[in-house]
Formats: structure tokens, C-alpha cells, sequence
């Protein structure tokens, strides 16, 4: 089934590694400034299997922007105008726990926010309007639920929760770094998991993130002294991001069903 309407079913945003959707089709670019400033980059509309769907690569197509520069109020904003009401994140991430291993696919369930100095709600100017949103389930529970049914039809091996711990960057964090958020109950860190998460909340938007394992975090791993190259960062990217179309064209698919 089709969407004839012309509105955006799901929009995708890109991090490390992925920076344009396989399989789009017809593709539009949009470059639209909010009331917060311009976006990462053009945010490219297209069809995935008859559907209408809208990517935004997160650090900027050429990967341009670290984490803490990101304007993610700005990003979120421009996908809401286009008339976006479910985002799915795509955060390339390094593993902290056993079950997080490189290649790794996760949907995280909680997160803790490590991150400082980014602004992280859209009540920042003077006058607008203070909200207190629910953020206790950080992530939107049905679309969770639906990205884990489409990965189980896709033939997509995914592990269902997990703690994402958003780090400042863009740098690696050190062991002790690695091994307080163990203590704290961290699964994987990632440096882009906030404020996304917690701005989407306060525009109204459903939100889920699909965590991608590139790497062990430091000292995580099975070879305490692995060093990290942005290569291995790439190559298990590229890798366990395969089934990602055919996850995305079922979870579309699920969505025009309800």
C-alpha cells in the first residue's frame, strides 16, 4: 500500500557513517531555516517502498558538524514543518556490556545524560513558554515497539533495551569514564542522544533510537589496550547497518497497517 497523500510517514536521522538512506527513491531537497536556525544539512524526501520518508544526516552530509555544535532543536524543527510525527534515530555507538558487542544493533529502553553546555530545550528564549514534559520512558514506547516487531520480520537480529549514556565529545572517553557509566548502568555511549531525545519530547514528537555498535568502548572490550580507528568505526558501520532498508520498509509497512 502506497501513501498518496504526500505526507511523511518517518523521518531518519543519520549519524556517524550513515549519511544518506539506501533505497530512497524520487528524492526532494528541502532546506528549510526554523525559527532556531538552519538544519545540519538539506533533508532529502523520498519513496522507500511507496512510502514517504524523510533523511537528515545528523553531523551534516560531509560530516562537518561534532556533536556538541549539532543544532539538533534546529533539526528536529525542520522535520516537524515538513509535517514529520515519528523520527527514528540512527546513533553509531560504542558497546559497554556484553551484549553490546561491534555490529551490534540495539534499541535502547533509557538513557543518562552525560553531556553539558548544548541547548537542550526549546523554552530557552526569554518569554517562550516553560514545559515540563514526561521523560521517564525516554524513548516512544510504540514506535519502540514497532521498530523491534519490524526487525524480528525483517530477519534483523536487534537487542531490545539497553542504556544509552550521551557523552560530550567529539573526543573518545577514557576507561575510568567508561567504567563509572558501567557503575551507573550504561550499555552504550554515544555523543548525540541528547538533547535529541529529550527536545523531541517537548515538540510532541514520537521518537526511537536504532543504536549502531561500531567499536568497544575503552577498556570494554575483550583486548583491554584495542585502539579505535575511524576505519574499524566505518567498516562495522557499514556492516551492521545492512538490514537497515529492509527494517525501515517493514516498519512503513507496519505503520500503514494500524
Amino acid at each position: 500500500m502506497t501513501n498518496d497523500t504526500g505526507a511523511i510517514e518517518l523521518a531518519v536521522i543519520g549519524g556517524t557513517g550513515l549519511y544518506q538512506l539506501a533505497d530512497l527513491r524520487d528524492v526532494e531537497s528541502h532546506q528549510p531555516v526554523t525559527r532556531y536556525g538552519a538544519p545540519s544539512g538539506p533533508v532529502r524526501v523520498g519513496l522507500l517502498d511507496g512510502h514517504r520518508v524523510a533523511f537528515l544526516a545528523r553531523h551534516g552530509e560531509g560530516h562537518s558538524l561534532p556533536p556538541h555544535q549539532i543544532n539538533y532543536r534546529a533539526n528536529l524543527a525542520a522535520l516537524h514543518a515538513l509535517g514529520a510525527k515519528r523520527v527514528l534515530a540512527l546513533n553509531t555507538v560504542g558497546g559497554i556490556t556484553a551484549d553490546f558487542g561491534p555490529r551490534v544493533l540495539g534499541c535502547p529502553d533509557q538513557l543518562i545524560d552525560y553531556t553539558w553546555g548544548r541547548i537542550s530545550t526549546i523554552c530557552e528564549e526569554p518569554g517562550t513558554e516553560v514545559v515540563h514534559v514526561d521523560f521517564g520512558e525516554p524513548y516512544t514506547r510504540s514506535l519502540r515497539n514497532d521498530v523491534i516487531a519490524a526487525a524480528a520480520a525483517a530477519g534483523v537480529a536487534l537487542v531490545d533495551g539497553g542504556c544509552y549514556g550521551a557523552t560530550q565529545g567529539p573526543r573518545l572517553e577514557t576507561r575510568a569514564e567508561i567504567a563509572r557509566m558501567r557503575r551507573d548502568g550504561c550499555d552504550l555511549v554515544g555523543m548525540t542522544g541528547m538533547p535529541e531525545a529529550g527536545l523531541a519530547r517537548e515538540m510532541g514528537l514520537d521518537y526511537a533510537c536504532l543504536a549502531i555498535v561500531a567499536n568497544w568502548a575503552a577498556g570494554a572490550g575483550p583486548d583491554p589496550d584495542e585502539v579505535i580507528t575511524l576505519q574499524d568505526v566505518l567498516d562495522n558501520v557499514a556492516a551492521a547497518s545492512s538490514g537497515l532498508p529492509g527494517l525501515i520498509a517493514l516498519l512503513l509497512a507496519r505503520q500503514t497497517a494500524e
